[in-house]
């Protein structure tokens, strides 16, 4: 009778990982389809820096002067954001492959292939 209800409990348990397993995998992948378009990094990145901007409207909206410190802060930001920018359109960043992509698709309301390296003519 014990060994029926280990049994028992093992199979219930190896369904429910399974269970779980094939929710994570489906969860991973939602994930990965999300960052092929931007990057998580470059996405908390820019609600950090949205929220800083926010902050230094706050003070504004009161008529008084932002601290310093949040202007320098946002300065960083400004930089930063520029050095994130520059990576993601290198060669192998995401901006650039979804920039390539979308040069293949007919229907663009601005041309993004004139970034693309030019094809030399023989």
């Amino acid at each position: 009778m014990a060994d029926e209800d280990s049994e028992a409990h093992l199979k219930n348990m190896a369904r429910d990982i399974q269970a779980l397993r094939s929710m994570l995998t489906e969860v991973v992948n939602y994930m990965k389809e999300a960052e092929s378009e931007i990057p998580e990094k470059m996405r908390r990145f820019m609600m950090y820096f949205h929220d800083v901007h926010d902050i230094k409207y706050m003070y504004e909206e009161h008529g008084q002067p932002p601290p310093t410190h949040v202007v320098r802060e946002i300065e960083r930001c400004d930089d930063r954001y520029r050095h994130l920018l520059d990576d993601l359109h290198l060669d192998s960043g995401a901006f650039e492959k979804v920039r390539q992509d979308m040069t293949k698709r007919a229907g663009n309301r601005w041309d993004h292939s004139r970034l693309l390296p030019k094809e030399p003519t023989t």
